[in-house]
């Protein structure tokens, strides 16, 4: 008999110390994963991109630009503020799990009624009181809710760890790719400032032509109209490259005014293999993010199943009392209790059931969240590749394009010179030239900003 009430009293403690967790068995969604990306060579798994991925740029002013950008961003600094945040609330609510204690103590002047109820006759109507005591209570949380409730606290805390690594990766990606579109910027101006140049060097000689009778006033019109077409152009650049700087500016937490950024040229394209499709579920911030959420989600069905069952805890209060100048610390004035209190609610108007319900329908829009997040990084991927691909033979097709409009310039010239055709041939031959060249450059810097794209994509270095 004795082993018998040993093993129930063994199997008691283990209850009250350990309980039950009525959160149903977590299982990360399923999402379908395809095998490989479309158009990539055969699937395998690719070497991880470094943490500081902007750095496959190999541009030294971009590096700075993105350690300021880590110091001084707000955006970033609110990343941060509501991640701690979110630890501190996590933090509180574990805190549920531990013993409770508290003291009070404070002396009382009272009088009671002529009646005297709890006193003797010869007691005075006046009299003082004092006492000091500890509270203790500690929710024995049979039904593990307080245990979910810190369970999902902290997932969502992970979660917000989470987001902050998305802020970063976000904010990087996008000063990488304004940075980019920057340099390109600059180099089509250059293009631009020597076309005006050239421009104003054949305006002045087709004055001189028109002088000496050898060309006509439409000549003369057409070379001003095509060089004050281009310094439209160069003004129109100049403003967007004053826009892409502020830009830049306000993202690494510094003013706009006065703002300015040493030249520079458009960086290499760097090589940029894709790996497996399955590895973003371990690449991606914004992914373990929506999962934290699926698994906090879950756990709050716990606590939902666990409000129908009875709350069972112990409460306990040492002290001691006196009226008149005795000692609260005297041995004789000590009181004391201890005892369970079980607490059940009868009637709710369906609170319950209605919290019940609101958290498997957060569980429902969790899990779809954490499928759409998926879904979108596989095809944030799919995207940046398929532009890469679509750049490069652009490029090729640009480049051509290039070369032969540099060839027909030449030639519209010489036969120019030699009176063969009208300046009107000269200046679509250059500005066929011209805005060819400005294709080849931006067709460039969007390889650039593609490649930058793919690789925040790909989860910028980012590890679970």
């Amino acid at each position: 008999m004795r082993a018998v009430d040993r093993r129930l009293v063994l199997a008691l403690g283990a209850l009250l110390l350990g309980g039950c967790s009525l959160a149903p068995t977590y299982q990360v969604p399923a999402v379908a994963m395809p095998a490989g990306y479309e158009g990539s060579a055969a699937p395998a798994a690719a070497a991880p991109l470094p943490t500081a991925w902007w750095q496959s740029f190999q541009d030294p002013q971009l590096d700075r630009l993105q350690q300021q950008l880590a110091e001084a961003s707000p955006t970033l600094a609110l990343a941060v503020a509501h991640y701690d945040a979110a630890r501190a609330a996590a933090g509180e609510v574990a805190s549920a799990r531990a013993p409770q204690v508290g003291f009070s103590a404070g002396p009382m002047r009272q009088r009671q009624s002529d009646d005297k109820p709890l006193r003797s006759a010869t007691q005075p109507a006046i009299y003082d009181s004092n006492s000091a005591a500890f509270s203790l209570s500690f929710d024995l949380d049979l039904w593990g809710r307080l245990r979910n409730a810190a369970a999902a606290a902290g997932a969502r805390a992970d979660a917000s760890g989470d987001d902050l690594a998305a802020a970063r990766l976000s904010l990087s990606q996008q000063l990488a790719g304004l940075y980019l579109q920057l340099r390109g910027a600059e180099a089509q101006q250059v293009i631009l400032r020597d076309s005006i140049d050239d421009y104003r060097q054949a305006l002045a000689l087709t004055e001189d032509r028109f002088r000496g009778e050898i060309a006509s006033e439409l000549d003369v019109a057409r070379a001003r109209h095509q060089l004050a077409s281009a310094q439209a152009d160069l003004d129109a650049l100049d403003a967007r490259h004053a826009l892409l700087r502020h830009a830049i500016a306000e993202l690494v937490g510094a003013p706009a005014s006065g703002f300015v950024l040493a030249d520079g040229n458009l960086p290499a394209l760097p090589q940029v293999p894709a790996d497996l499709p399955s590895n973003l579920l371990q690449q991606r911030p914004d992914i373990a993010a929506a999962e934290r959420r699926v698994f906090a989600a879950n756990a709050g069905i716990g606590v939902a199943r666990a409000a129908w069952f009875p709350q069972l805890s112990l409460t306990g209060l040492l002290g001691g009392q006196t009226s008149g100048s005795a000692s609260v610390l005297d041995v004789g004035n000590r009181y004391w209790a201890l005892g369970p209190l079980a607490a059940l609610p009868v009637f709710d108007g369906g609170r319950r059931k209605a919290a019940k319900a609101q958290a498997y329908a957060e569980f429902d829009a969790a899990s779809a969240q954490y499928r759409a997040t998926v879904l979108a990084a596989i095809r944030q991927v799919e995207d940046q590749l398929t532009l890469l691909r679509q750049l490069e033979a652009q490029r090729g097709h640009e480049n051509d394009a290039v070369q032969a409009a540099r060839r027909a310039e030449q030639i519209a010239r010489d036969r120019y010179a030699g009176g063969a055709v009208s300046y009107l041939d000269v200046v679509s031959a250059q500005t066929d030239a011209r805005q060819a060249q400005l294709g080849l450059q931006d067709i460039q810097s969007r390889q650039l900003q593609a490649s930058a794209a793919l690789m925040a994509a790909l989860g910028g270095g980012w590890a679970k």
